[in-house]
């Protein structure tokens, strides 16, 4: 009888390490935010602010890893195989959930081994191009490359990535060529644009505002509806003419599937705390991004709608991988 009632105690505490975390213990140990790219992108400026109201929100160690390349696939697919616990974050830009899925063959499948937490901001891109080009304006862009199909070269995070959706509606809509040329993240990319390697990219605000404000990189548009006040002389893509390239990046946070409701529930309820700190808030408005605070509910709808709208465009685009 001993014997039994030891093997149910043994099989009762198994039971009870196995079980994944519930609110209530959540987090017992750090928390690690992967972002997908380099540090100095979008991802990682916003994965490292995350990280920091994160620890003072919960109390305990948030660390940023990268995890760059493949289009920010890579951090998605570590995250997605990660324990389904809530200790494991992914920052995402659009790419890896809404873009990649529909162009690149993934060990992950991002509606089912990404659980969706929150939207963090929606943020434009902004066409930047080098100092040495002699362009000032979108009119004199497209002049530039009309001149010489092919010559102009646009960089990117990875094929896949919201810069190459961006660059292949432009040259669709202005009737011009340029050619694609990867990097594993914003950094190397401007690093070769300032050095005249290539010539232009469509980046996120929050990647380039650095290098923008250090004069390093010039800024002739930007995909938002309206200007921003951060650059208040630089032109909206629609007044440039071109309304099909308006487009504003998702950043948003996710954790592994299968994570237990009541945590992801915990996560939501703790960036919507840090997206209600007006130092926090000012931050993401600071890039020109807007938001909104969502439930993990509404932001499960918002993340779908996100992965059919990208289909629809890449598709309509007529863009497929190479």
């Amino acid at each position: 009888m001993q014997s039994v009632t030891r093997a149910l105690t043994a099989l009762a505490m198994g039971w009870l390490v196995a079980t994944p975390a519930t609110a209530q213990d959540y987090p017992a140990r750090s928390v690690t935010v992967v972002v997908g790219a380099n540090p100095g992108g979008g991802s990682d400026t916003i994965g490292r602010l995350i990280a920091q109201k994160f620890s003072e929100i919960m109390g305990v160690s948030v660390v940023v890893e990268n995890r760059p390349g493949a289009s920010n696939t890579i951090g998605a697919s570590a995250t997605a195989k990660a324990e389904p616990d809530g200790h494991t974050l992914f920052v995402a830009a659009s790419t890896p959930v809404s873009i990649a899925p529909h162009l690149i063959d993934l060990d992950y499948d991002t509606l089912t081994d990404l659980q969706p937490v929150g939207l963090i901001t929606l943020v434009p891109n902004v066409l930047v191009v080098n100092n040495d080009m002699g362009v000032d304006s979108v009119d004199q862009l497209v002049s530039f490359m009309k001149e010489d199909p092919g010559a102009v070269k646009y960089g990117s995070s990875g094929f896949g990535t919201t810069h190459v959706i961006l660059a292949e509606q432009f040259n669709i809509a202005a009737g011009v060529e340029s050619v694609h040329v990867p990097y594993p993240g914003s950094a190397p990319t401007q690093i070769d644009i300032i050095a005249g390697v290539i010539q232009m990219t469509f980046d996120t605000v929050p990647a380039a505002l650095s290098q923008i404000k250090a004069g390093n990189l010039k800024p002739i548009a930007v995909t938002s509806p309206e200007r921003l006040k951060e650059m208040p002389d630089v032109p909206t893509i629609r007044e440039a003419g071109y309304p099909q390239v308006e487009m504003q990046t998702m950043y948003a946070l996710y954790t592994t599937g299968g994570t237990p409701r009541p945590v992801v529930d915990t996560l939501n309820a703790t960036l919507a705390e840090a997206l209600n700190d007006p130092y926090f808030r000012q931050r993401l408005l600071d890039f020109g991004g807007t938001v909104q605070v969502m439930t993990t509910t509404e932001f499960e709808a918002f993340n779908r709608e996100e992965y059919d709208r990208y289909g629809e465009v890449i598709r309509k685009a007529g863009i497929a991988a190479n």
